[in-house]
C-alpha cells in the first residue's frame, strides 16, 4: 500500500460491481478511507468492503439512491461524521435504458436523466462545501464515448453524458479558485455488467483499433491517477477518454 490518499476520504457512488468496485479498491490501496455507495442490495457493496478490509484498508458501505437530494445528504452527513472530511469524489452511478428514440417511454428518459446526471448534481453540490472550506478536493465524474459521438439506442444515456461534460467543466470554472479539481473520464466499451449481454460483440470490436474490450481495472487507474496523484494536480476542466482509440 502506497500513500497518496493516506488518511483522506474517497466516495464512490455506484461502487458495489464494475468500475465503481475496482475504483474502491484502486483508491482503498492508496490509503484512502473509502465509502462504498450502493442503491439497493447490500451484498454486493459488503463484499468490496471485506476485500478492502481485508487487505488491510480502511471502509465502510453506505446505502443512498444519489438520483434522491435527501439520500445524498445523509450519505454525505454519514461520512463526516465517520471521518470528518471528504476529499475525493467519484461520480461513478449509473444505469442504461437502451432502446431507439421512437419506442423510449417518457418514463425511461426520466430515469437514465435523474441518476447519471442528476445524481452527479446532487452529489458534487453536497460535497462542494465542504471541499471549497479545505480548500484542496478532487472530484471525478464518470461520463462516457456515448457523450461524445452518440450511439444509436442510447439517446438518454447519451444526452445524460454529455450533460456530465457540460457539468464538468462549469464546475471545474466555480471551485478552481480553492484548488479544487474536476474533471471527467469517457469510457469507451469496457468488461462490466452492462457490455456482457451485448449480442454484437464482432461489429463493437471493428471500431476499437485496440481490439479490445478494456478492463474495469484500467479505468480505476486512470481515476486514481486524478484523485491521487500529485502529477494531476494541474489538471481540470478535463474528459480523458480511455477506449482503445475509438474516439479520436
Amino acid at each position: 500500500m502506497s500513500a497518496l490518499l493516506m488518511d483522506q476520504v474517497a466516495v464512490v457512488t455506484g461502487a458495489s460491481r464494475g468500475i465503481g468496485r475496482a475504483t474502491a479498491i484502486a483508491l482503498a490501496a492508496e490509503g484512502a478511507h473509502v465509502v462504498v455507495n450502493y442503491a439497493r442490495s447490500s451484498e454486493a457493496a459488503d463484499a468490496v468492503v471485506a476485500t478492502i478490509n481485508g487487505d488491510g484498508g480502511s471502509a465502510i458501505a453506505l446505502q443512498a439512491d444519489v438520483s434522491q437530494a435527501d439520500q445524498v445528504e445523509a450519505l454525505i452527513k454519514a461520512t463526516t461524521e465517520k471521518w470528518g472530511r471528504v476529499d475525493v469524489l467519484v461520480n461513478n452511478a449509473g444505469i442504461t435504458r437502451d432502446t431507439l428514440l421512437l419506442r423510449m417511454k417518457p418514463e425511461d428518459w426520466q430515469a437514465v436523466i435523474d441518476l447519471n446526471l442528476t445524481g452527479v448534481f446532487l452529489c458534487t453540490r453536497a460535497v462542494s462545501k465542504l471541499m471549497l472550506k479545505q480548500r484542496s478536493g478532487r472530484i471525478i465524474n464518470i461520463a462516457s464515448v456515448a457523450g461524445l459521438m452518440g450511439n444509436p439506442g442510447q439517446a438518454n444515456y447519451s444526452a445524460a453524458k454529455a450533460g456530465v461534460i457540460g457539468f464538468t467543466k462549469t464546475i471545474a470554472k466555480e471551485m478552481s479558485s480553492r484548488s479544487v479539481t474536476v474533471n471527467a473520464v469517457a469510457p469507451g466499451f469496457i468488461k462490466t455488467d452492462m457490455t456482457e449481454d451485448l449480442s454484437n460483440t464482432e461489429e463493437i470490436l471493428k471500431y476499437i483499433p485496440l481490439g479490445r474490450y478494456g478492463e474495469a481495472t484500467e479505468v480505476a487507474g486512470l481515476i486514481r491517477f486524478l484523485a491521487a496523484d500529485p502529477a494531476a494536480a494541474y489538471i481540470t476542466g478535463q474528459v480523458l477518454t480511455i477506449d482503445g482509440g475509438m474516439v479520436m
